[in-house]
C-alpha cells in the first residue's frame, strides 16, 4: 500500500519539478529574448535633460527664459530630504529595499487587476522602472514593455546608485502647468525653491505624476487635496513627519499661484520685449534652436534696463505724436458683444480674454477697456484691473474731428491710461490711447566694445514682435552719405574740396533720372564740408561719379552696410536697403576712430555646467595674471581689431558730422551738453526718416516709417521726427556713461579754412564762417579747385575762368588700402575736373 502512494508522490513531485524547470526556462528564456534588444542604460550616466535656458541683465537679474519643457536641473545632493521623502511615500516607499522592481507591489497591481475584473489597473512600477520607462520605452500598457522595463530597472540599479537614480526622476518627471522636475514646479506652484516648501506642498507636488491634469489645485481642488493628504499620511506613516505635522499639513487650504493666493515667479520678470527676443533669434542660429530652447544657457545680455526704458519712452513718444497729428481714430480693432456688458464678472471675463498689447507703458500703463456707454459730454469705460467704471471726457478727443457717437461703438476695446500730476502723482482724469499705425526702431551701443545697450524694435513688442532695428530692411537715405564721402576722404579729397552743386541728369533703363536737393534749389561750386551739413544730393552724385561706383560700394561693404550694394549712382543717396543694426555699427567706427566693431546683445553664454562657449570681447589682459604688478601700473588690455579706414579720415569724417548737428540738417532738434555728430536721412516722399549719431562712447541710431511703406507727409524729415527721439535718449545716456571731446589723431594738421568758399585762412582767424579743418601731413589746402562729376553744367552757372596755370598738375595720392589714385589738378575757384563730390 505504501509502495503505490510514494509512487504518486514520486510522480507528482517530478512533476512539480520539472513544472518548475520548465516555467523556470521558460521565464529564462523570455527574459532572454527580450533583453537582447534592449536599449542601453549607458546612456543615462551622460543623460543631460531639456533645461531652461535664461537671460540675465549685467547686473545678474533674470529678464527672460525659454523652453520646450520648463525645467530647472538640480543635482541630487541639493534637493531636501523631505522633498525625495514625499516622493518615495507617493511613489515607492520601498525605494532603498528593493532592487529596481518590487514584487510585491506586482503581485498586489495583479490581485486587484482579477478582482476587478480590470476595472481597477493600478501601476506596480518602482521609481527605477518609471526612469527606465520616461527615458528608454514608450508609455504603453504590455506586458511586452513591462518586462523590458523589469530587465532594464534591475540592470541600472547594479550599476548606479539610489541617488542618482532618484535624481534621473525627480528632474525628469512632468508635474503638469509644462513644469518638469520638481525644481520647476515648485516654482510654477508655489513660486518658491525646494528648501522653501512646507510638507503639504511637497506632498502635492508628490502626487502629481500619475495625474497631473486631473489634479489642478482650482478646476480639481477637492480632488488635488484628496492626493496631497493622501501622500501626507503615507509620509506620516514612513516616519518621515510626526503627528502633529501630519495634522497640521491635512488641516490647511491649498494654496497655490494657480489660485492667485500666491503671486507667481512671471511677476517679477519683465514682459518679453524686443530686445531678448533677438536674442533668442541670434543664439538659436548660433547654437541651434535645440540647443538653445533646451540646453540650460545662462546667457548675460548687454542690455542697460534703465537706458532700454528711455529708449523705448523716446520711441514711442515719437511715434504717438505723429500719429494724434493725422487725427484719425482706429482703436484696436477688437471689440466684445455688448450683451456681455450688463454685468461687470462677465465683461472681465470677455475683456481678459481679448489679445490687445498689455506691454505699453508711457507716462503712465496702458490699460484695455471696453466701452459701456456713450453720452455727449464723456463716454463711461470698464477698465481691467480698475474697479468700478471710468469716465473719459469729450475735452479727450479734442484731437479727433468727431464725437463719441461717430467714433465708438458699445462694446469697443481700446486703451486708456491715467492722465495723472507731475507734482504729486494725482489722478487727472482718465485718457484714451491708442497703438500709432507708424513704426520705427531704436538702438543704442558703445563705440568701443558693440555692446547694444538698447534695441527697440517698435511701438509694443505684444502689439507687433516684428523687429524692426534688426529685420525691417529700409532705404536709409541721405543717412548714407557718410560712406560716399568716407571713400572720397581716403581717396585723397579734403572737407575743403570744393564740388559743383548743379543740375544733372541721367539715362537709367527706366528713363532720364533729375536728382534734386531736398530745397529744389542750386547752390554752385560749395566745400564738401558745407554738402555734408546741408545734405546736398547734387553734391553726392557728383562725388560718387569722381570716385566711383565700386569704390563706394566697397567701403559700404567693409562697414557692413550692406553685403553686396548696388552698384548705380542711386545707392549713393541711400537707395539700397539695409537695417538699423548695421547702420549704427557702422555709424560706430567713425566714432572710435576708424577700427571695426561688431554689435553685440550677448557678452557671454555659458553652458549648463557652468563652462562659458561664448564670449564677445576678445581682448587680451596682459597683466592681470600677476598679482605683483609695480606701483602706479596697471594691467594692459590689447585688442587686435581691424581697421577699417585711416583715423584721420574717421576724424575728419566725424569733425564733419557735428557740423551736421551745430548747424546742419538736425541743428533744431538735437542740442546736447557734450560733442555730438550724426547725419540725418529722409527717403523720396519721406518714406522712410533717420537719424544716427554718436557721441565719443555711445551710437545711436532711430528710423520711422510705415512698415508697408508710404508717405510720412510733406513736412516729415529725419532731423524733425527722429532728431527729437535721439536727442531725449542721449541726454539720459550722457549723464550715466559721459561724453567728451572726439579723439584727434597725432598726425592730424589743423588749418583754419573758410566753410562757405573752402578758402584757406591765415593762423588765428575767428569767426562764424571759420573751421579749423584736419589735413593729412604734407596735405597743403590749395583754394580753388572745383569738381563735376563729369556731368554737363548748366547754362546760367555762374563760375570763374580757368587758372591756366593749374592746368596739367595733379596729385598722387595712397588711399588706406594701399592703392594710388590721381586727384585732380588744384586750380583757382571755378575750374572744373572730371570728378565731383557731395
Amino acid at each position: 500500500m505504501l509502495r503505490p502512494i510514494m509512487n504518486i508522490l514520486g510522480a507528482l513531485f517530478s512533476l512539480v519539478v520539472l513544472g518548475v524547470f520548465m516555467a523556470g526556462l521558460t521565464v529564462g528564456a523570455v527574459f532572454h529574448m527580450y533583453g537582447r534588444d534592449l536599449p542601453s542604460y549607458d546612456t543615462l550616466a551622460s543623460y543631460t535633460p531639456k533645461t531652461i535656458s535664461r537671460i540675465y541683465n549685467p547686473e545678474g537679474d533674470i529678464i527672460d527664459e525659454f523652453a520646450t519643457e520648463r525645467r530647472l536641473f538640480t543635482p541630487a545632493e541639493e534637493i531636501p530630504d523631505l522633498v525625495k521623502q514625499a516622493f518615495i511615500s507617493a511613489e515607492d516607499k520601498n525605494f532603498y529595499q528593493h532592487s529596481g522592481y518590487d514584487v510585491r507591489g506586482m503581485v498586489v497591481a495583479f490581485y486587484d487587476a482579477v478582482r476587478t475584473r480590470g476595472e481597477n489597473l493600478r501601476g506596480a512600477s518602482t521609481i527605477t522602472q518609471q526612469v527606465m520607462k520616461n527615458f528608454l520605452l514608450s508609455s504603453d500598457r504590455t506586458a511586452e514593455r513591462k518586462i523590458k522595463e523589469i530587465l532594464l530597472a534591475a540592470r541600472m540599479e547594479e550599476s548606479m546608485s539610489k541617488e542618482r537614480i532618484l535624481e534621473l526622476y525627480l528632474n525628469e518627471i512632468f508635474l503638469g502647468q509644462n513644469s518638469y522636475g520638481v525644481t520647476a514646479a515648485a516654482q510654477t506652484y508655489f513660486n518658491k525653491s525646494l528648501d522653501e516648501l512646507t510638507p503639504g506642498e511637497a506632498a502635492y507636488l508628490a502626487s502629481l505624476p500619475k495625474a497631473p491634469s486631473n489634479r489642478h489645485p482650482v478646476r480639481d481642488y477637492d480632488v488635488a487635496v484628496f492626493w496631497r493628504d493622501n501622500t501626507l499620511r503615507e509620509m506620516f506613516e514612513n516616519g518621515y513627519i510626526d503627528e502633529q505635522t501630519y495634522r497640521a499639513e491635512v488641516a490647511l487650504p491649498l494654496r497655490t499661484v494657480q489660485s492667485g493666493d500666491i503671486p507667481s515667479f512671471r511677476s517679477d520678470l519683465p514682459p518679453r520685449d524686443y530686445f531678448t527676443d533677438e536674442i533668442r533669434r541670434q543664439l538659436s542660429l548660433e547654437f541651434g534652436e535645440e540647443e538653445f530652447f533646451s540646453g540650460g544657457l545662462a546667457i548675460r545680455a548687454t542690455i542697460d534696463p534703465e537706458m532700454q526704458e528711455v529708449a523705448t519712452e523716446s520711441l514711442r513718444i515719437a511715434l504717438e505724436s505723429y500719429d494724434r497729428s493725422l487725427g484719425r481714430w482706429r482703436g484696436t480693432g477688437e471689440s466684445i458683444d455688448p450683451a456681455l456688458l450688463e454685468t461687470e464678472a462677465a465683461w472681465r471675463v470677455a475683456l481678459a480674454e481679448v489679445d490687445v498689447a498689455r506691454d505699453i507703458v508711457l507716462e503712465n500703463p496702458w490699460l484695455p477697456a471696453v466701452v459701456i456707454e456713450r453720452q455727449e459730454g464723456q463716454m463711461i469705460l470698464g477698465v481691467e484691473g480698475v474697479e468700478g467704471r471710468v469716465s473719459v471726457p469729450r475735452e479727450d478727443i479734442s484731437w479727433l474731428p468727431g464725437d463719441f457717437f461717430a467714433e465708438f461703438e458699445v462694446g469697443d476695446v481700446v486703451h486708456v491710461r491715467q492722465m495723472t500730476s507731475d507734482s504729486d502723482g494725482s489722478l487727472i482724469r482718465w485718457t484714451l490711447r491708442q497703438v500709432p499705425q507708424v513704426q520705427g526702431a531704436f538702438m543704442a551701443m558703445d563705440v568701443n566694445t558693440g555692446r547694444v545697450i538698447a534695441m527697440q524694435g517698435g511701438f509694443s513688442y505684444q502689439d507687433s514682435v516684428f523687429n524692426r532695428a534688426t529685420q525691417a530692411l529700409r532705404q536709409p537715405g541721405s543717412a548714407f552719405k557718410p560712406f560716399v564721402f568716407a571713400a572720397a576722404l581716403d581717396s585723397g579729397y579734403t572737407p575743403a574740396s570744393i564740388i559743383v552743386d548743379a543740375p544733372i541728369e541721367i539715362n537709367t533703363p527706366q528713363g532720364l533720372w533729375r536728382p534734386q536737393n531736398a530745397s529744389n534749389q542750386f547752390y554752385g561750386p560749395t566745400p564738401m564740408r558745407t554738402g555734408v551739413e546741408q545734405s546736398r544730393n547734387l553734391m553726392t552724385i557728383r562725388l560718387a561719379q569722381e570716385i566711383g561706383m565700386d569704390t563706394v560700394a566697397r567701403y559700404a561693404e567693409r562697414f557692413g552696410v550692406y553685403d553686396n550694394m548696388s552698384r548705380v549712382l542711386s545707392t549713393a543717396l541711400g537707395a539700397d536697403e539695409t537695417t538699423l543694426f548695421r547702420m549704427v555699427a557702422a555709424y560706430a567706427m567713425f566714432a572710435n576712430g576708424g577700427e571695426r566693431v561688431e554689435p553685440t546683445l550677448v557678452d557671454r553664454v555659458q553652458d549648463r555646467y557652468g563652462r562659458t562657449v561664448y564670449r564677445h570681447d576678445q581682448r587680451t589682459c596682459v597683466d592681470c595674471s600677476v598679482a605683483d604688478l609695480p606701483e602706479g601700473q596697471a594691467p594692459r588690455i590689447t585688442s587686435s581689431r581691424e581697421r577699417v579706414i585711416n583715423p584721420i579720415t574717421a576724424y575728419q569724417l566725424v569733425s564733419m558730422l557735428e557740423g551736421v548737428v551745430e548747424r546742419g540738417t538736425a541743428a533744431r532738434t538735437v542740442n546736447l551738453p557734450v560733442p555730438v555728430a550724426g547725419k540725418t536721412g529722409t527717403t523720396n516722399d519721406a518714406k522712410d526718416v533717420w537719424f544716427v549719431g554718436f557721441s565719443s562712447n555711445i551710437v545711436a541710431g532711430c528710423y520711422i516709417g510705415y512698415d508697408t511703406p508710404r508717405s510720412l507727409g510733406s513736412g516729415a524729415s529725419g532731423g524733425g521726427i527722429c532728431g527729437p527721439v535721439f536727442n531725449r535718449f542721449m541726454a539720459e545716456a550722457i549723464g550715466r556713461y559721459g561724453g567728451g571731446e572726439f579723439v584727434v589723431p597725432e598726425d592730424c594738421q589743423f588749418i583754419p579754412i573758410d566753410r562757405f568758399s573752402g578758402a584757406r585762412l591765415p593762423a588765428g582767424a575767428s569767426g562764424g564762417n571759420v573751421v579749423n579743418e584736419c589735413f593729412r601731413p604734407g596735405e597743403e589746402p590749395i583754394f580753388g579747385i572745383t569738381f563735376d562729376g563729369g556731368f554737363a553744367m548748366a547754362g546760367d552757372l555762374p563760375l570763374v575762368d580757368e587758372v591756366s596755370a593749374a592746368r596739367g598738375v595733379s596729385t598722387t595720392v595712397t588711399t588706406s588700402t594701399g592703392r594710388n589714385v590721381e586727384v585732380g589738378p588744384r586750380a583757382s575757384f571755378g575750374t572744373l575736373s572730371s570728378g565731383g563730390l557731395y
